[in-house]
């Protein structure tokens, strides 16, 4: 399958809303603030679906600036696609990698299974998660010239 081809079938083409972008990655930098408050409380679980969210909300900043959004039933992975094509360049390859697994991972913290997060694995997801919504911010500030 091509590139365009996957492309068609996980994002479409949508007007670019700058208030939906500011919005969404103030959605990121929320979560991320709650995810630290739950982190602190001992709830890994859910610091880490948390953390997870920011990261997810930060990459679909990234793809409203592009003039694209999520299509198809699955939402969750359009985005972890789109930011690898289209931003890959500019964050670490690990941070890339580790976004589709704490993706995965999160399903089970969530759906499935109560204290499946060590606190080790939280606190690395937090930080992470800090990580990447601070360098989408960089990217986005780009966009609007003020980088």
């Amino acid at each position: 399958m091509s590139s365009e081809d996957e492309s068609n079938r996980l994002w479409e083409r949508v007007e670019t809303d700058q208030d939906l972008i500011e919005q969404t990655i103030k959605l990121a930098k929320r979560d991320l603030k709650t995810a630290e408050h739950v982190f602190k409380d001992g709830d890994y679980d859910w610091s880490f679906a948390i953390s997870y969210n920011a990261m997810l909300q930060a990459g679909r900043a990234l793809m409203f600036r592009e003039g694209v959004r999520p299509r198809g039933e699955f939402k969750h992975v359009s985005v972890v696609e789109f930011v690898k094509a289209r931003f890959g360049d500019e964050f670490a390859e690990k941070i890339l990698f580790m976004f589709n697994k704490i993706r995965k991972k999160r399903h089970a913290a969530v759906y499935e299974r109560v204290d499946s997060i060590t606190r080790t694995e939280a606190e690395n997801t937090l930080n992470m998660a800090r990580e990447f919504v601070e360098k989408t911010g960089v990217i986005l500030d780009k966009g609007r010239g003020r980088g």
